[in-house]
């Protein structure tokens, strides 16, 4: 991945040195050059495009930031009501990701998710107990969360 990077810098400097222009204008369309030239040799380089993963960091951050913006307005939709509705619990989760890499993010993303806590990452680093402010169905929360989070992180760590 570091010599794919490498030689995509290496061609957007080198097409700035060629047309004889410094600007970042000339430097983006260098690199979007180096991104075509890697798509096209994509099948002589060992591993595959670091663009790839760059997809899914961005798919990611983006799935977060509707999450984000989603349980904001379930919590504020809460703190709105007269009576309070919400049955807040703990539940445990077990995770399928391996590394603690991707525990650890996962249980920070959770954290960052108003209304979710991580609690404690079990021993085994494969269960996660988790207080969530409202919970109707602790099953269907699981299924959430592997669907949206646990899915993304493996597609961005597992390349």
């Amino acid at each position: 991945m570091a010599v794919q990077i490498l030689l995509n810098l290496m061609t957007a400097f080198l097409w700035m040195m060629l047309i004889g222009d410094g600007s970042g204008s000339s430097f983006v369309i260098g690199y979007l050059l180096g991104c075509g030239l890697l798509m096209v040799l994509h099948n002589f380089l060992p591993k595959p495009l670091y663009l790839k993963r760059v997809w899914s960091i961005m798919k990611l951050l983006a799935l977060f930031l509707r999450e984000l913006v989603l349980s904001s307005f379930a919590v504020i939709r809460q703190i709105l009501r007269p009576r309070l509705t919400v049955r807040p619990g703990i539940f445990a989760y077990e995770t399928a990701l391996s590394s603690d890499f991707e525990v650890t993010l996962l249980s920070c993303l959770i954290c960052l998710t108003p209304g979710t806590l991580t609690l404690e990452v079990s021993g085994s680093g494969r269960i996660l107990y988790i207080h969530a402010m409202d919970i109707e169905d602790a099953g269907q929360l699981s299924r959430q969360i592997q669907g949206t989070f646990e899915k993304a992180i493996m597609e961005v760590t597992r390349l």
